[in-house]
């Protein structure tokens, strides 16, 4: 089966003009170009199936592509037909379309892959855009007849009752009737009432009384809810300092006008929290969007977003995509999370291309954090967002008051110093929470042969494996590969096998051992995998005594009023990492984990563990703050030439053989333009050079604006597929790069 012909450039198409229309597809392929195809029989090429999607053959597969253009040819004998449309009108088109096309220019990506990346898995499959109109039941003609005959006081009499005068909404019968569904089965049975299609009706928007913002949220407020075109915000407040607020009194603005507001948040976990916020009020349903849900499900809120039905969409990164075809405001919570990057595929940044997508629509997005990212301080700072600072916790909630613990030459059981226990203990005792914070989840890092040293290593990667499950099991967690622990050491033979290091299953197995009559619950990874867990937990504590024990999921954005004393665990390793944002990252976790304590009535502690009382971060950030430390890291950013002050992209390969990763590097370094603007670093290993059985090597570019750099790209990328040492390699260009690792 011959291949689908390739698009001809302007330059190649021989006089007299080309007269075959043609469709140019995108198809979800890593070629870095559009597909020339025939309509499908008995239809024609015409400009308005653009974003229409078509079933189209490619080799031996079928595949669904994105008509991106009608183009012309010679003739059409080489031209392989279209096989079936699939959209009657298009499903992309105007600024969602246009943002996409810019995405992939700005990434360097294929079309076909971006479009991917932004449709939900069912429209990706081809299947039709789903139904969004709202299901009511009513009663039969048989059921209208015999509705009075039904035994009196019994759940099917009272739900015909309630059907008696026409349809009724099934959301409206969860608030009207418990358990309604096992009656409504029971009188289909005997075909009494149907299930009914309904016609969807915006629902009234009843926002419930805010409380009165202090000065601080009154001025922000009203600056974003008097812009009338694009105009970014950065909502700088402390932790506890009301954003959440702002956002909803923004938002209570946009509703009004009738538009629609796009929440973003970094964390599945936040979303149950956020959405019932939102929720009570502006008692109107609140739509989610993230991976939590299942295919069909976040379909379903993408057409009812794209039919303009969906008037508040909560969502993690890829909501971003969401169609906004009455938008009036998006907002990102958490703007410095490094959960809005996607590390694999298309590497965008929902956050940037948040921004994007507000200038495309012509309406306000609000940058919300705590510990802005220093690319939107500088930005800020520059004049090109409107800074709004809240500087006080609101209501009447303090501060908490920051303690160093000098754990030099202290005894530590399991990672915690006697001072800790006593300090967590007097805070139980008084019926407040504690949280225990250590950024590494797991038993152990490390399991360590005592008599020879010997650890036990990832076979694919180079990295140890982490002990779980108090040492019975080994995980990677780079990989994923598990084994069970070794009984004997494999070297030496020896039982003297010890997990080295602290993670949060063996803080939690101290702490039940220590305070046996108080609820431990440990919130990472491994305990909040299925939908809705993160929640469940937190509720199963509620507001009594009690210590969580967690990772930096609970250093986002949660809202715990018991919560009085933060003891955070192991700091040490993130003040001396070889990563160039190590600094920031730590800070904005610090800071943000610290603002867990004490956000009610009651004042907060937070205590920093470290062997190094005296470097010059924590002394910064806690003489200082945050706004302190990020003003000497600009500085030092500026200095060495590090962004936001310059322009990266780092191209990565991976091969089974070192060589070929390297030789592929070295070719792409060849097709750079020699413009002593660009800097080029390597051909040289991945900090981790190998992971899941591949030699890792990168190519960093760097140069001071973004025009030499994408200009480069425009140039290089388009070659490298044709490389002779990319076949041999797996390959990714990611610009923007949050992650050198």
């Amino acid at each position: 089966m011959s291949s689908p012909v390739l698009p001809r450039s302007a330059s190649a198409r021989p006089d007299p003009t080309p007269s075959f229309p043609t469709l140019r597809v995108a198809l979800p392929v890593p070629l870095p170009q559009l597909f020339d195809y025939a309509p499908p029989p008995g239809t024609a090429a015409v400009p308005g199936q653009v974003g229409c999607r078509v079933r189209v053959p490619f080799g031996a597969r079928e595949l669904i592509g994105m008509v991106a253009a009608v183009g012309a040819v010679d003739s059409p004998d080489s031209l392989r037909e279209a096989q079936a449309w699939i959209d009657p009108q298009p499903l992309l088109g105007g600024e969602l379309w246009a943002s996409l096309q810019w995405l992939a220019r700005y990434t360097h990506a294929p079309l076909g892959e971006v479009v991917s990346t932004a449709l939900p898995a069912p429209l990706r499959r081809g299947d039709p855009v789903p139904d969004t109109h709202p299901w009511g039941w009513q009663l039969t003609a048989e059921g209208t007849q015999q509705r009075e005959r039904l035994r009196a006081g019994t759940r099917p009499q009272r739900l015909a009752t309630w059907l008696a005068d026409g349809p009724v909404d099934e959301d409206r019968l969860d608030g009207l009737m418990d358990d309604w569904r096992s009656a409504a089965r029971s009188l289909a049975k005997r075909g009494l009432v149907e299930r009914v299609a309904l016609a969807h009706s915006a629902p009234a928007v009843s926002v419930r009384a805010a409380p009165a913002p202090n000065p601080e949220q009154a001025d922000a407020i009203a600056a974003i809810s008097a812009a009338t075109g694009f105009a970014p915000f950065l909502l700088d407040g402390v932790t506890g300092s009301g954003k959440t607020e702002v956002y909803l009194q923004a938002i209570a603005t946009c509703l009004a006008q009738g538009r629609q507001a796009l929440v973003l948040v970094p964390e599945i976990g936040l979303t149950p929290q956020t959405l019932s916020r939102f929720r009570t009020r502006f008692g109107i349903p609140v739509h989610a969007l993230h991976s939590g849900l299942n295919d069909n499900e976040r379909a379903r809120v993408w057409a009812a977003a794209t039919r303009g039905e969906a008037q508040i969409i909560v969502g993690t990164r890829s909501a971003v995509f969401t169609p906004l075809p009455n938008a009036g405001l998006i907002v990102v919570d958490e703007e410095h999370d490094g959960s809005y990057k996607q590390q694999d595929g298309i590497r965008y940044h929902a956050r940037d291309f948040a921004l994007v997508r507000a200038k495309a629509l012509d309406v306000p997005v609000v940058l919300g954090s705590a510990t802005p990212s220093l690319e939107s301080l500088h930005n800020a700072q520059a004049g090109r967002y409107m800074h709004l600072r809240l500087k006080q916790r609101a209501g009447e909630a303090r501060p908490p008051r920051v303690r160093v613990l000098d754990v030099r030459k202290r005894p530590l059981r399991d990672g915690l110093s006697p001072d800790v226990l006593d300090g967590i203990a007097q805070h139980v005792q008084a019926g407040h929470q504690v949280l225990v914070f250590k950024n590494r989840r797991g038993y152990a890092p490390v399991l360590l042969c005592h008599d020879c040293g010997w650890t036990a290593p990832c076979q694919r990667c180079d990295a140890p494996m982490t002990v779980h499950a108090g040492g019975r099991r080994l995980q990677c967690h780079h990989c994923g590969a598990r084994q069970a622990a070794p009984l004997a050491c494999p070297d030496c033979g020896s039982l003297a096998l010890q997990p080295q290091g602290i993670g949060t299953e063996r803080l939690e197995e101290h702490l039940v051992e220590a305070f046996p009559e108080v609820p431990v619950i440990r919130i990472d990874r491994g305990t909040t995998g299925k939908r809705d867990a993160l929640e469940t937990q937190l509720a199963t504590l509620g507001d009594q005594a009690g210590i969580l024990v967690g990772t930096q999921i609970l250093a986002k954005g949660h809202d715990l009023p018991k919560l009085t004393l933060v003891v955070v665990v192991g700091i040490d390793e993130g003040l001396f990492s070889a990563d160039f944002r190590a600094s920031e990252k730590l800070a904005q976790q610090l800071i943000q984990v610290a603002g867990r304590a004490g956000r009610a009535e009651h004042p907060g502690e937070v205590w920093l563990q470290t062997h190094h009382p005296g470097h010059p971060l924590l002394d910064t950030l806690v003489n200082g703050g945050y706004h302190a430390f990020a003003a000497a890291e600009l500085q030092q950013r500026e200095a060495a030439g590090f962004p936001p002050f310059a322009h990266l992209a780092l191209l990565r390969a991976e091969a089974q053989q070192v060589e070929h990763a390297n030789a592929m590097l070295m070719a792409v370094r060849a097709l750079v333009p020699d413009d002593a603007v660009i800097e080029r670093y390597g051909p040289m290993p991945a900090p981790m050079p190998r992971r899941a059985g591949y030699q890792r090597v990168q190519l960093l570019l760097s140069a001071p604006a973004r025009g030499p750099l994408h200009r480069a790209l425009d140039q290089v990328t388009p070659q490298i597929s044709a490389l002779p040492q990319a076949r041999r390699v797996r390959w990714s260009l990611d610009v923007d790069p949050t992650d050198l690792y």
